[in-house]
């Protein structure tokens, strides 16, 4: 993927179009319009182009690494909502924490040890599960799920709010559709085994080439970058 270049009247209608398509998706579940929350990746957009973003009426992005996050945060701070949505090394947590609202990638039981040791307050994560058993992807395995959770309910500031994954790439994006639904399905299953404890409401899933079919089984926030420069 290139480097981003555009203008914000071009971002701002292909945002529109994704909004549509993103609504269109979720209807048919008897989702309200707006309910999914379109997440802006901003990997390939440098700091100093932030602002052609906040022009086009983005309003949450997310950042991949701590570096790039910290630059972008003191430029634009106060004008976007910021997550974290890349691989959390536990050396990094002191720089990510302060400057997220979520934190998109949690899979290891050093960086759950770092954010208690760091956070003055509860902080919302999500558990990134490798939903196909990739050996070139982070995550929890599906049947580890348990076990990890078991492991990081003592630190009481970390709070799982719901689930990341990255199904694989296929030319054809329907062809994601049952590893979405592997998502949602073990979110509900811990959601009721961790009820009192954890809610497992939020499903980070979809990006550029697949949002539509993981708003349809049940995506509640889409990770979108190419579609939009």
């Amino acid at each position: 993927m290139k480097q981003f270049s555009g203008t914000a009247d071009h971002v701002r209608g292909r945002l529109a179009e994704v909004r549509e398509r993103v609504d269109d998706a979720a209807r048919p579940a008897g989702r309200a319009a707006g309910e999914v929350q379109i997440l802006v990746a901003t990997k390939y957009v440098a700091a100093a182009d932030m602002g052609v973003l906040r022009e086009a009426g983005v309003t949450l992005v997310g950042e991949n690494r701590a570096q790039d996050l910290a630059a972008k945060h003191e430029l634009f701070g106060d004008n976007f909502v910021f997550d974290f949505i890349g691989h959390l090394q536990s050396r990094k947590v002191k720089l990510v924490l302060p400057l997220v609202r979520l934190i998109h990638a949690v899979s290891t039981k050093s960086v759950v040890e770092e954010l208690q040791g760091r956070a003055q307050k509860a902080t919302d994560v999500l558990l990134e599960v490798n939903i196909a058993g990739e050996e070139s992807k982070a995550g929890i395995a599906l049947g580890e799920a348990d076990r990890f959770l078991d492991a990081a309910a003592a630190c009481d500031k970390v709070s799982f709010a719901g689930l990341m994954c990255m199904p694989p790439l296929f030319a054809d994006p329907e062809l994601t559709a049952p590893y979405f639904a592997q998502t949602r399905q073990l979110a509900a299953d811990l959601s009721a085994r961790w009820a009192g404890r954890y809610t497992f409401a939020q499903l980070s899933m979809g990006t550029s080439v697949d949002y539509e079919v993981a708003v349809r089984e049940g995506a509640t926030i889409v990770r979108v970058g190419s579609v939009l420069f």
